[in-house]
């Protein structure tokens, strides 16, 4: 089949340079100098791809995306925009333009944009996959799914926003893995977790000897997502002088590695997200207004989970089905109560908390059946005008005169009275399981539970049953 592209410039010298690129690149090429003429040969011949320039005597190029949108949703079209227009391009992308590309041409970058275009032209993905990884059918998360497929025809910067556990990076991959992009990188940064004196060699490499410590040449996050995906998460955390350096990257698609004198050209998808307001933030100047336009372009809202309704009986099903394969033991049902409980519970840590309940629901039932009591959920209640969370009571509550330890989470110091409780059980039993279970107060399954979640379980020390 002959891929066929159409030109859309008044310009008669821009217009034969795009043909003659496309052409050797294999690609019969159809030519308009207006919007009347070019949407004559639309409804002529079908396209691959459509180059289109923004100005044009008749109109603009907003009207042939608008058109192509809304009549042939299956060709890419991408916008030729004057030099700096980067407002124009902004709109032109919002409106469903693939990509954009700035006068004067750059060959090597517009030859990119055609390949990109054309992979996504013939892309027909099956979405039943795509489906398993992002489960609900709730409004809100049809919506968000469908926003997702149109995202993922664009090269558009896309902002991802949503609570903490609600799957940001899970909308990230799945924006990637629909894309013409799916087959080169996916590289997912947590801004946060990076020390601010080493962000600029994490993200853009350095040469060996730039720096004490520079042993060897390291490349950076940007060349290692190059052609792909870079995702940066919790990207509010960038400090103000990484937030500066970001955007001229953005912006030139260049990055210098620290020790190198040139720069070095990279082409990637952005895609960002935090659970912090970034408009708030950028109110605060904790957020530089010029780097929160460039990076939100297009945003997709996740919802939160008490926002998804029925969602929450199908994930809650689906959870409990893949924890009960992966521990190998008979799956149980949750009764209609437990139902009732889990559908009126606010869910602030969101699906990722709704797994963690039903982890640990799994451990404490012991039968067929996961009752309200199993779930142990918090009562919430409205404090100076704020939710809080008040756990239940429990009968094996740790002693108050314990105190945490300096700079540790209070997740890894529990986690670590946890492990060291167990592990003298055992020792104390010889690591029999079952007797360290008893002295311990608790069934062999959830002991089997918390030793594979603590990294001790060894499947050769089973000289015990489940009994």
């Amino acid at each position: 089949m002959t891929t066929k592209a159409l030109i859309i410039d008044d310009e008669p010298d821009i217009s034969e340079l795009l043909a003659i690129t496309l052409e050797r690149m294999a690609i019969e090429c159809k030519t308009a100098d207006d919007v009347s003429s070019a949407l004559a040969l639309l409804k002529k011949e079908s396209f691959q791809l459509c180059l289109t320039d923004m100005h044009l005597p008749d109109g603009s190029g907003l009207d042939i995306v608008q058109h192509i949108q809304k009549n042939y949703p299956q060709t890419p079209v991408a916008v030729i925009t004057a030099y700096g227009s980067t407002e124009m391009a902004v709109t032109a992308l919002k409106a469903g333009a693939f990509d954009f590309v700035s006068k004067p041409v750059e060959l090597g970058r517009l030859r990119d944009l055609v390949r990109n275009a054309l992979k996504l032209s013939g892309q027909h993905r099956p979405q039943d996959e795509y489906e398993q990884r992002l489960l609900g059918q709730s409004p809100v998360m049809l919506e968000l799914k469908e926003t997702i497929r149109k995202l993922a025809r664009s090269q558009a910067p896309v902002y991802i926003s949503g609570e903490s556990g609600t799957g940001k990076e899970v909308v990230a991959r799945l924006i990637h893995d629909l894309s013409p992009r799916a087959e080169k990188p996916f590289i997912p940064v947590n801004c946060g977790a990076i020390p601010s004196e080493l962000m600029e060699s994490e993200f853009f490499g350095h040469k060996k000897g730039s720096f004490t410590g520079a042993t060897e040449d390291k490349i950076g996050l940007f060349q290692a997502a190059n052609e792909g995906t870079l995702f940066l998460d919790e990207v509010a955390d960038l400090p103000l002088t990484m937030q500066v350096k970001l955007l001229r990257a953005i912006q030139e698609k260049t990055i210098r590695p620290i020790g190198h004198a040139k720069e070095i050209p990279v082409n990637i998808r952005l895609l960002s997200a935090t659970h912090k307001d970034l408009a708030a933030e950028v109110a605060e100047n904790r957020f530089r207004q010029d780097l929160f336009y460039r990076i939100n372009v297009i945003q997709a809202r996740i919802p939160a989970l008490r926002e998804r309704g029925d969602d929450i009986n199908l994930l809650a099903n689906t959870f409990l089905h893949r924890l009960s394969n992966e521990w190998g033991i008979d799956e149980p049902k949750l009764t209609p109560a437990a139902r009732n409980a889990l559908k009126n519970y606010p869910f602030f840590g969101n699906v990722r908390e709704l797994q963690n309940i039903l982890e640990r629901a799994l451990t404490l039932c012991e039968g067929s059946e996961i009752l309200p009591a199993h779930l142990q959920l918090p009562t919430h209640q409205a404090t100076n005008g704020s939710k809080t969370l008040t756990p239940l009571p429990n009968n094996n509550q740790i002693s108050s005169d314990t105190e945490q330890a300096t700079g540790e989470s209070l997740e890894d110091y529990l986690l670590g009275i946890e492990k060291n409780l167990i592990v003298k059980a055992l020792d104390e039993t010889r690591w029999n399981r079952t007797a360290a279970a008893k002295k311990l107060g608790m069934t062999f399954r959830s002991l089997r539970y918390r030793l594979k979640k603590l990294g001790l379980d060894d499947d050769s020390s089973e000289d015990d049953s489940d009994s």
